[in-house]
């Protein structure tokens, strides 16, 4: 049975994973949860995520039970172990904390901050100002840990696990009209990654969830 993604089309959580299975070329079946139509608080997917988020990947283990694994890091630490094809995750020690330190900076710092449910309780008029705020503080931390670390891409020159969640992070930035122009090299890195099939296949528009009028 192929491995359940529960997914929101422009999540940028549940775009993470999409790119990690993409990557690793493990095969999945998207089971789509709409955020706008609160979805995620049915009492039927409550069963499945507790924390009412996206993404959760639903799976056998080796003993046929059903799994349910959920919050985006810990699936792709999960994935990372359990398929190890492609790794996303360098042999290098050092190499390997600097992209845990970026997801962190990412899952962490960024992302939560400018999430739907902190959006709710923004005042309407002030919801992208504040989520541009967020991503431009993050983002100026981020450029000066590149300018370090990165080669081709977030930390050298193989994908990793930050690269996985730069890209998501970007959309973002553009949606809340954050100057990328600012930070050249998040910007080339994610053009870059852009050009790569696991990442475009993940875009939002190339979801079956995605509303026909974005496609």
């Amino acid at each position: 049975m192929a491995l359940k993604l529960y997914s929101y089309y422009r999540s940028s959580c549940s775009w993470r994973v999409r790119i990690a299975l993409n990557l690793k070329k493990i095969e999945y079946q998207i089971v789509p949860v709409n955020l706008l139509k609160n979805e995620q608080n049915s009492g039927e997917y409550s069963h499945i995520n507790p924390s009412h988020l996206v993404p959760s990947i639903e799976l056998k283990n080796e003993s046929g039970q059903t799994i349910i694994l959920g919050q985006s890091v810990a699936i792709l630490e999960f994935l990372e172990e359990r398929y190890n094809n492609v790794p996303l995750l360098p042999k290098d020690l050092i190499k390997r904390a600097k992209v845990r330190e970026i997801v962190q900076m990412i899952a962490s710092d960024i992302q939560p901050i400018q999430n739907l449910r902190v959006l709710n309780e923004v005042e309407v008029e002030k919801k992208n100002e504040w989520g541009s705020f967020w991503i431009n503080k993050g983002f100026e931390a981020i450029e000066q840990v590149l300018t370090q670390s990165s080669g081709l891409y977030c930390v050298g020159d193989d994908i990793t696990m930050a690269d996985v969640l730069l890209v998501p992070q970007v959309y973002n930035a553009e949606r809340f009209s954050v100057d990328m122009n600012k930070f050249p090299k998040i910007k080339s890195i994610n053009e870059r990654l852009c050009r790569i099939d696991a990442f475009s296949i993940a875009h939002p528009k190339n979801q079956p969830d995605c509303p026909i009028e974005i496609k």
